[in-house]
């Protein structure tokens, strides 16, 4: 079964595609059984398209439910056909119940998460929760009149996150985030359109100069230490490089194991051959920077 087959073409006027859905034959429950066997046994696609064809006025009628979030109906149920279609290619006929109660669930699946991703650039739904409160919060918000009340009141938030079982604060933040529509960083804040709200973001980002000084940094640290190791003896090398430049670090247990010594030992090696090569570093670092004299000489011929 291919998606493409079900999705509906610009060109194709809405109420046409409705009309064509509703005038598809409803299956007998024999009839379902029996096509259902067929496409689940010998994989005949014939029987797949009509089980699917049969039920598209179902979809539309789920698809209806979806419209006060702003899509297109068309694409809703282009996106509740695909869930129609997921649900025949797993059916299972032989459990007893008909193919409209098990597909209305993977219909509506299908259908919540288009909502879910085309209502916002930013995730509004990831957790059980914010999508419990994402489709029916204005349900339960128009049943308490509080559609065009801006910022909900407490008791009315708390009545919703009692009704669905929810923090209070995630409803206040979900409604406050489905009241505000994105907006694009390229929109005009005056009507001259010569500002934008881009120009008025900070640049989070380091600076040349801080970038540098790291990337100096950490060179000088690689040559400080490459210098300093030889100070270490080869157990005390092997020991450190276990401990420390592994992604996985070796235990104490095992090297007290390798080594037939107890693991207070190897610890007690450890820590000693951090400090040597600590202080080698340091003797090491010390050597790049130029004398007090010869920086005095310096600044004096530039002076």
């Amino acid at each position: 079964m291919s998606a493409a087959a079900y999705s509906m073409p610009p060109d194709t006027g809405l109420s046409r595609y409705l009309q064509a859905a509703h005038a598809m034959p409803m299956l007998s429950a024999e009839e379902e059984f029996r096509l259902a066997h067929l496409w689940r046994d010998k994989h005949d696609s014939a029987a797949a398209n009509k089980l699917v064809t049969s039920h598209l006025r179902l979809v539309a009628r789920i698809a209806s439910g979806y419209r006060g979030y702003g899509l297109p109906l068309n694409d809703l149920i282009s996106e509740g056909n695909v869930g129609m279609m997921q649900a025949v290619q797993r059916f299972d006929p032989d459990r007893g119940f008909r193919l409209a109660t098990y597909a209305m669930w993977w219909i509506r699946a299908a259908i919540q998460e288009y909502v879910l991703h085309s209502a916002s650039l930013v995730k509004m739904g990831t957790t059980a929760s914010q999508k419990k409160l994402f489709f029916n919060l204005r349900r339960i918000k128009g049943q308490l009149n509080a559609l065009d009340n801006g910022d909900l009141a407490p008791e009315q938030a708390a009545k919703i996150a009692e009704a669905l079982d929810v923090p209070v604060h995630d409803v206040m933040s979900m409604n406050l985030r489905m009241a505000v529509p994105d907006q694009s960083l390229n929109t005009p804040i005056h009507d001259d359109g010569a500002d934008q709200w881009q120009d008025h973001m900070p640049d989070e980002s380091e600076s040349h100069e801080t970038v540098l000084a790291d990337r100096e940094i950490l060179e000088m640290r690689k040559e400080c230490l490459a210098k300093a190791l030889p100070v270490l003896n080869q157990r005390e090398r092997r020991i450190l490089s276990e401990r420390w430049l592994k992604d996985d670090p070796t235990t104490l247990e095992d090297l007290a194991c390798e080594y037939g010594v107890s693991r207070e030992r190897i610890r007690q090696i450890e820590s000693r051959a951090l400090v040597k090569l600590r202080k080698a570093m340091k003797v090491s670092a010390a050597a790049r920077l130029p004398s007090k004299g010869a920086t005095a000489a310096r600044a004096e011929a530039h002076g």
